[in-house]
């Protein structure tokens, strides 16, 4: 490894920049969404840096701060031409710091994760991503609503179950977006599930899908399925140890396509993993 030009400068990115971050992701395979880069800045716009060399940007890496306690770093890309070189150890030290005091989270790819470990992260456990082909429900569940339908004070309430924090400004960016469904089911007035399905750089992925029971996971699914053009690619981020989720992958013909370890440094969140079919997204938890 040779040592960092002094010309190496690590900033917070500005907004149009997170397209960087975005590309370069669409080029490693991860296939973020079309929206991404939007509802991604709505939850922290100071949570994405970039390291450029002669104003070249090289580097990238999110520190996305949610709440008091909780971070969760993504985006950690160096561009082929610049790895090697110190580079990328920098801008992760910087992320690092922004973090501090808090349980930082994150999806490590198979290749880096001896690396997250020799920064303190500790394996959590596997998320794997599930491919399918869309397919048509005979009938869907009645009590469906949009999410838009929902208040979202009982939408963010119930969210929180789910996720070490809460991500308000992200969450309402989330639904919202354009190219996307959001849904959600109600047991008398009480949301027991919702779920969004995004349009990606291939197919759609579905994410968050939380639900108090497998049954209600897979309307969901057949719900959120329903909304996209027949035979199209979806995904499904899953983690491994709830095995409901794996069988509801299974039913629908989707096969395991990539994998992440979710890795934490600090205290594991306690989080209903039974409940939790898909996760939101790699980059931001």
């Amino acid at each position: 490894m040779s040592f960092p030009s002094q010309d190496y400068q690590i900033a917070v990115m500005a907004r149009e920049e997170l397209s960087i971050a975005i590309d370069w992701a669409r080029v490693e395979g991860w296939n973020p969404g079309l929206q991404d880069a939007d509802c991604f800045y709505a939850a922290d716009p100071q949570g994405f840096l970039v390291g450029k060399l002669d104003r070249q940007p090289i580097a990238t890496i999110s520190a996305v701060k949610y709440g008091h306690s909780f971070g969760f770093i993504g985006f950690y890309i160096v561009h082929p031409d610049a790895r090697h070189q110190g580079y990328g150890i920098q801008i992760w030290q910087r992320a690092i710091e922004i973090l501090e005091g808090r349980t930082i989270g994150l999806d490590g790819v198979v290749a880096q994760q001896e690396n997250y470990q020799k920064s303190g992260f500790t394996f959590a456990h596997r998320n794997i991503r599930f491919a399918g082909i869309s397919d048509r429900a005979d009938q869907l569940h009645p009590d469906l609503v949009p999410l838009s339908a929902i208040p979202f004070e009982q939408l963010k309430q119930c969210d929180r179950r789910f996720f070490p924090e809460q991500r308000e400004q992200f969450l309402r960016a989330w639904i919202d977006q354009p190219d996307a469904q959001s849904m959600g089911i109600l047991q008398g007035d009480r949301l027991c599930a919702y779920g969004v399905i995004r349009a990606c750089h291939t197919g759609y992925k579905i994410g968050p899908l939380n639900a108090e029971t497998p049954d209600l996971a897979d309307a969901l699914v057949q719900a959120l399925m329903a909304t996209i053009p027949l035979g199209s690619t979806f995904y499904l981020d899953v983690p491994e140890p709830n095995p409901q989720a794996i069988k509801l992958a299974q039913k629908y013909k989707m096969t395991p396509a990539f994998e992440t370890a979710r890795m934490y440094r600090g205290c594991s969140p306690e989080l209903p993993l039974g409940q939790i079919f898909g996760i939101t997204s790699f980059e931001l938890g």
